[in-house]
């Protein structure tokens, strides 16, 4: 019997038995209807009395004896779709226990009917049916694990080992500051640490949280897959997260398996299932071999088919291991482990700074050679009082700590991932999932990417322009100049040998056509050029075996019997010199069988290269008919000595922005090798539109090779030719893998492109997956003088300011068509370039010459006390740092201010670190231990500082390798 009788009714065109116990209840509910509309009419119109209703009326509708037949003898015939316990099913799916589905359920066609589903047709899709299945079976999502709050983030900020010792010596400074000065005036130095050191805290967390909630955004994001279902008789594409129990998915290779299921129909489907049970062999689904089962999280290794779901989310095996499983949304990239180490190198030589600061103040104080505001000596081991002594070793411990503080350079990290974060954020934009954080940091140092062809160069828009028949081209009608012999076969051909769907849901409406866009294009010339009726072709024949398309052997194939004929058919569709090789004779145009000898075969051959050349995709069609001995078909034969029906040439234009970007790309170092299915000629063409190849260059100079000949390369020889190859043609996913290896062997970051299900191992083997200062003048002036000009609380506020403000500010600067002009960085490239080495240098160089010359000279030059110059050298440092903000905005140009206008989150950063600034010096002098700076004094700092840009411009004259 066919697939789809039980559904209409058997051969003789009457109902099937489920079908009219429906059309029964259907016609009582209408015959009900019109009983009581008859009444109503009949009151209305007398104008009678209507009488007191009863509180309710049953109806008892006993079956019919027809319908009590019709029940089957399995003790679920009461079951519908609300007595079904979802937790139940979905125990026997993942268990796979197809004894009881049987005797629970009845099986898979009977799990159909009481789900209210239909295994051809789908759910009816209506708003409140999508409700009521959730409502039921639970919608598809997963329960994650509970996000951070904020207060977490605030708490690992204070556990950093450093904030922790410094706040144990602002506390203490607090509390002997109040025992000996008071409350008015005693808590100023402790307490101005203290709230120094919990706005640092605050401004990480905040950083932290807001960063951890955009990756959870794009979490959800990354996780949110396409996947397409037949609802209502129509296949069109939906979010995973939209899936309820009843939907019917349609799977083909490559496909993620979005819920747990049961098989309905398909042919050769085969599932990975080592995601799942670790087991590399792959999982043969079908309904005759007891295992209709299919387990969300794995793949479709082979063959097509439709599933029905019967679990969602948290009932479904992937839903319980993804909850269970936390995925580390931080992850750390490449460069922000490298930059950890440089941090911690960094963090080492300012603890060794920070001691000899220690030992050399506590030296210099307890032996009396540090003097007070007055001129006189600070220690008198008889007169000094304890709680002075306190005082001056605690702001010594705080100013060595302090030091550390902010010699380590946690904003580096910081500022990396705030940047991946925003480059991320930007690819969405552009309508590019990023999945992994890592990828906008590795891909900025790819040296070569491989490309897939298909949607990548191309649109992935296919269209049927060009159709020959044996020797002769066919325009734009073709069903006029072709027998009836010829469009009968194209048209079985065509519509058995599919995975696509054609849809007309009544004789006025549009068709609709759905699958790949290979299939679409061949589905859409056989509908409107050929007549093709898919209906009429699947009633008259039925499909006994399907071989999917596969992306080794470039085509697909399909074994039919035709109704009341007793010999199989054998047709074929793929790679047109592919399937033109198994063929011994071809039809003509007029439906005449001829024998394909030499010259037929080179004529036929010459058109399939001429239509390669003009970048066309060549599928041809062949069929055979094979008899039936024993109830067996030979299985070599149905591969050999076949019969040509016809070539069609897709055409697949490529993106008009792809030559610009190809171009782009070659300048900058990068090189492009294309990588594709389709022939010699066919890539070439594409290539040479795209850029990829020059017109002049062919395969003699070895820029083009085939998959089987790069394989065939011994490995000396493939690592010698692998770099000068622009394009590998009639590749497998096993020649992209070995030429991913081997450019990997010599030394590349290598970038892949592709579909994700045939270019797996490829993509999975693939590796696509800030200025900076150390602090050295409290050093040289705390060992000299034996006093530290800046406070803790002003280190802090110069700390907050280049770690956090400037990361932020110069996180968020948009990346320039200037980037494409520079090679790309190698895995083994030094961190910090000999650019940055000669711009840090030179930067440093000056900021500690201006700093230490206001240290010993600044009282005399300006003629003001300690406080003042103490201030004064806070102010100019911390412009300093402002300033060099837009020195880093360009490390080579020498117009530092080129698209300044464009980031208006760093001028506003600037704008806030001056307000900021401006603040501390002029109002919270108790606070950061500032004195009030008259014009003169604010005009000489902000001259001082200003003197960055010309030092800037200065430096980058310097001639740097």
């Amino acid at each position: 019997m066919h697939e789809n009788e039980h559904e209409y009714g058997d051969e003789s065109g009457s109902p099937s038995k489920s079908n009219r116990r429906r059309w029964r209840l259907a016609f009582m509910a209408i015959s009900f209807t019109s009983a009581l509309r008859f009444l109503a009419k009949n009151v209305h119109e007398n104008k009678a009395n209507l009488l007191r209703s009863l509180s309710y009326v049953a109806i008892d509708v006993q079956p019919s004896a027809d319908d009590a037949a019709d029940e089957p003898a399995a003790g679920n015939e009461h079951l519908s779709f609300l007595d079904i316990d979802a937790k139940d099913l979905a125990d026997i799916v993942r268990a796979k226990n197809f004894d009881s589905l049987m005797t629970q359920y009845g099986g898979v066609e009977r799990l159909v009917e009481t789900l209210e589903t239909d295994a051809k047709s789908g759910i009816n899709g209506t708003d409140s049916d999508l409700i009521r299945r959730k409502n039921a079976f639970g919608a598809n999502e997963y329960r994650k694990q509970p996000v951070k709050g904020f207060l977490s983030f605030l708490f690992d900020a204070f556990k950093d080992t450093v904030i922790i010792i410094l706040l144990v010596c602002a506390l203490l400074s607090l509390g002997f500051g109040i025992k000996q000065h008071g409350w008015k005036d005693g808590w100023f130095d402790g307490g101005s640490i203290v709230f120094a050191i919990f706005l640092v805290v605050v401004v990480s967390a905040v950083s932290n949280f807001n960063q951890s909630k955009q990756f959870q955004k794009l979490s959800t994001q990354s996780s949110d897959i396409s996947v397409e279902v037949v609802r209502n008789g129509r296949r069109h594409p939906i979010t995973i997260f939209d899936i309820v129990v009843g939907d019917v998915v349609c799977l083909k290779i490559g496909d993620q398996i979005p819920a747990d299921g049961l098989f309905l129909k398909g042919h050769s489907l085969k599932v990975d299932e080592s995601s799942m049970t670790g087991e590399s062999d792959h999982v043969e689904i079908s309904a005759a071999g007891n295992n209709p089962f299919l387990i969300s999280g794995t793949k479709v290794a082979d063959g097509f088919g439709t599933m029905l779901v019967t679990s969602v989310g948290m009932n479904t095996v992937w839903g319980e291991m993804m909850s269970s499983v936390n995925r580390d949304l931080d992850e750390e990239t490449p460069l922000q482990a490298r930059l950890e180490n440089m941090t911690s190198l960094i963090g080492k030589v300012g603890l060794s700074v920070a001691a000899l600061v220690l030992f050399v103040l506590m030296v210099r104080y307890f032996t009396g050679h540090t003097t007070d505001d007055k001129g006189l000596r600070e220690f008198n081991s008889s007169k000094t009082k304890f709680d002075d002594i306190m005082n001056v070793v605690l702001g010594i411990i705080a100013a060595a700590v302090t030091i550390v503080v902010v010699a380590i350079p946690e904003g580096l990290p910081l500022a990396v991932t705030l940047t991946l974060a925003y480059s991320m954020k930007r690819m969405m934009k552009d309508n590019a999932m990023v999945r992994k954080l890592s990828a906008c940091e590795t891909m900025g140092s790819a040296t070569i990417i491989c490309t897939d062809k298909t949607g990548t160069l191309t649109l992935n828009e296919m269209k049927v322009t060009e159709v020959w028949i044996g020797e002769k081209h066919l325009s734009e009608n073709s069903a006029s100049q072709i027998s009836p012999t010829v469009i009968s076969l194209l048209q079985e051909s065509i519509g058995l040998n599919t995975t696509g769907s054609v849809y007309k849901p009544s004789p006025e409406s549009n068709t609709e056509i759905s699958g790949s866009p290979t299939e679409k294009a061949i589905l859409s010339w056989a509908v409107f050029s050929l007549g093709l009726d898919m209906d009429e072709v699947t009633l008259q024949c039925d499909i006994i075996q399907v071989e999917a398309f596969n992306s080794e052997k470039k085509m697909s194939g399909v074994l039919i019997k035709r109704r009341h004929e007793q010999a199989l058919q054998a047709h074929w569709k793929g790679a047109a010199e592919i399937v033109l090789a198994m063929c011994s004779n071809y039809y003509d145009r007029d439906g005449v069988i001829r024998p394909l000898n030499n010259e037929e075969r080179k004529c036929i051959e010459r058109n399939i290269q001429n239509m390669a050349t003009k970048s066309l995709r060549c599928i041809a069609f062949a069929y055979k008919k094979l008899q039936v001995e024993n109830g067996q078909v030979d299985e070599k034969n149905k591969e050999s000595g076949l019969t040509l029906l016809g070539v069609a040439g897709l055409k697949d234009p490529c993106r008009p922005e792809v030559k610009a970007a190809v171009e782009t790309c070659i300048a900058a170092g990068v090189s492009i090798k294309m990588i594709t299915g389709d022939n010699v000629h066919t890539a070439r063409a594409i290539a040479i539109d795209c850029g990829i190849l020059k017109p002049g260059e062919d395969s003699e100079s070895e820029a083009i090779v085939e998959g089987v000949q790069f394989r065939n390369y011994s490995p000396e020889e493939r690592r010698e030719k692998v770099e000068r190859i622009c394009v590998m043609a009639r590749s497998s996913p096993f020649d992209k893998l070995l030429m991913v290896q081997c450019l990997k062997l010599k030394g590349h970051v290598v970038a892949v492109t592709g579909d994700g299900t045939n270019d797996a191992p490829a993509l999975k083997e693939a590796d696509i997956g800030l200025s900076m200062g150390i602090q050295v003048i409290n050093f040289v002036a705390s060992v000299s003088s034996g006093k530290v000009p800046l406070t803790a609380v002003q280190l802090l506020w110069v700390n907050l300011i280049m770690d956090t403000l400037a990361a932020l500010a110069l996180a968020t600067e948009k990346p320039t068509n200037e980037l494409m002009k520079k090679l790309p960085v190698g895995r083994k490239e030094a961190l910090i370039t000999r650019i940055m080495w000669r711009n840090i240098i030179a930067h440093a160089l000056f900021q500690v010459t201006v700093l230490l010359t206001l240290q010993f000279k600044g009282r005399s030059i300006f003629g003001v006390d300690e406080k003042v110059k103490n201030t004064i050298i806070f102010n100019t440092f911390v412009l300093c740092q402002v300033f060099n903000e837009f020195n880093a905005r360009k490390l080579e140009k020498k117009n530092i201010f080129e698209g300044i206008h464009k980031n208006k989150l760093f001028l506003a950063i600037i704008g806030i670190t001056i307000l900021l600034q401006v603040l501390m010096v002029e109002f919270l002098k108790k606070f950061a231990s500032t004195e009030r700076l008259n014009w003169g004094q604010w005009g000489a700092s902000i001259g001082i500082a200003a003197l960055s840009w010309p030092i800037g411009w200065l430096v980058k004259c310097i001639p740097v390798s």
